[in-house]
C-alpha cells in the first residue's frame, strides 16, 4: 500500500444471481449464445491521495477458472464480451488484495448485455491494514529483468496471448526459481488453458517456495474442485484458510469442496463464516446451506436460508420457486 491510501472496500451496488443448486435445479442447458458485461468503476477517495488508481477486474467461470481479466483506471469502465452461456463472478482486485467478487448469471439463452457498476470507496479500517500486510508480504522483488519479463507476461494474459505469458512466466522462473509470484502467474495461465496437471505443479511450486501464499492455496483448492479431486482441494483450502481467515472465498471454496465431498456437516462452518465475513457477495451460500438442510429433511432450516437469500437478491431468477418453498416450509 502507498502512503496513506487505506484498502478499498466494494459497496455492491447490483443484483446478484446464484450459481448453486436450487430446490428444482440448474435450468436451461448450454447454448452457443454469447453475452456481454460491462460496467462504471467509480472510486470516491475521500481524503485520499487523489490519484489515479489501477484496479485488476477479473472474470472467472463458475468452476474457478480465470475466463477473462482487464486493468483499468480508477472511474473508468470494464466490459467483457463473447462470453459463453453460463454463470461466472467478477473479482475486484487492488494491489493484488482482492476486495470482493459478485455473480453475473448467463443462463438464458437468449444474448443478453448485462451491465453491474460498482462503486468503491476508500477508507481506513484496522482489518485493511492487516490485508495489506499480507499483500506486502506476497510480493516478490525481483531483479529488473525478470520485472521487464513480468510486465510482459501480465500484459500478455490482459491481451489473452496465454501461449507468450507461458513462455515469459517459464522464463522467469528458469532465471528464478525463487520467484514464488512468477510460478503462481505461470499456474494461473495453465488453468485458463486448461492444462490442470502443468497448473497444479506450478502452483505447487509457487506454494513450496513460499508456504503461507495464501492466493496460490486458494487457487490451488479451486483448481482441484475443478477437477473433482475433492479430498486434495480440502487439503489446500484449508492451509487456504489459516493464511487468509479473512477472505470470505477461501472459507466458501472449503465449504463447496466439503459439500461436494459428502461431509456437510464440516461444510456448514465455513458457508456461515464466509456469510459472516461477506453477507452480500456470499449470498449464494444460503443457496447451498439451504440445498444441504432440505435433502437432510430440516425443511424450516432451508426456508429460512432462502428467505435471507431473496432479501439480499429481491431478482433472482427462481424467486417464485423459492417464495413456494419458503410459504410451504416456514416455521411459524
Amino acid at each position: 500500500m502507498q502512503g496513506k491510501l487505506a484498502i478499498l472496500v466494494l459497496l455492491l451496488l447490483f443484483t446478484f444471481s446464484n450459481y448453486a443448486q436450487s430446490p428444482g435445479g440448474r435450468g436451461a442447458a448450454a447454448s452457443s449464445t454469447r453475452h456481454i458485461v460491462y460496467g462504471d468503476v467509480k472510486v470516491q477517495q475521500g481524503d485520499a491521495a487523489d490519484k489515479p488508481i489501477s484496479l485488476e477486474i477479473i472474470l472467472f467461470n463458475e468452476y474457478g477458472n480465470v475466463y477473462a481479466r482487464q486493468r483499468i483506471q480508477s472511474n473508468g469502465r470494464y466490459r467483457f464480451i463473447d462470453i459463453p452461456d453460463g454463470r461466472y463472478y467478477i473479482v475486484v482486485e487492488y494491489e493484488n488484495a482482492e476486495l470482493d467478487r459478485f455473480i453475473v448469471d448467463f443462463s438464458s439463452q437468449f444474448k443478453s448485455d448485462m451491465q453491474r457498476d460498482i462503486e468503491l470507496q476508500a477508507r481506513s479500517l484496522s482489518e485493511a491494514t492487516k490485508a495489506a500486510v499480507v499483500a506486502a508480504a506476497d510480493r516478490y522483488n525481483r531483479g529488473s529483468k525478470t520485472a521487464s519479463m513480468f510486465t510482459k507476461g501480465e500484459d500478455a494474459v490482459k491481451n489473452k496471448k496465454y501461449d507468450e505469458a507461458v513462455t515469459l512466466f517459464r522464463q522467469i522462473t528458469e532465471t528464478d526459481p525463487a520467484d514464488f509470484a512468477a510460478w503462481y502467474e505461470l499456474g494461473t495461465v495453465y488453468f485458463i488453458q486448461k492444462n490442470y496437471a502443468e497448473a497444479e505443479k506450478a502452483y505447487t511450486q509457487a506454494i513450496a517456495k513460499h508456504p503461507d501464499y495464501g492466493i496460490a492455496l486458494l487457487s490451488l483448492g479451486r483448481l482441484r474442485i475443478a477437477q473433482k479431486n475433492y479430498d486434495g482441494a480440502i487439503e489446500a483450502l484449508l492451509q487456504a484458510v489459516k493464511a487468509l481467515p479473512d477472505s470470505a472465498q477461501a472459507n466458501f471454496f472449503l465449504g463447496e469442496a466439503y459439500l461436494q465431498n459428502r461431509k456437510g456437516s464440516l461444510a456448514v462452518g465455513y458457508l456461515n463464516q464466509a456469510l459472516k465475513l461477506d453477507p452480500v457477495g456470499m449470498a449464494d451460500a444460503r443457496l447451498r446451506l439451504g440445498a444441504l438442510y432440505n435433502a437432510a429433511g430440516m425443511k424450516d432450516k432451508a426456508a429460512a436460508e432462502y428467505e435471507e437469500y431473496l432479501k439480499v437478491v429481491p431478482n433472482y431468477e427462481n424467486k417464485k420457486q423459492l417464495q413456494d418453498y419458503i410459504t410451504a416450509n416456514k416455521k411459524p
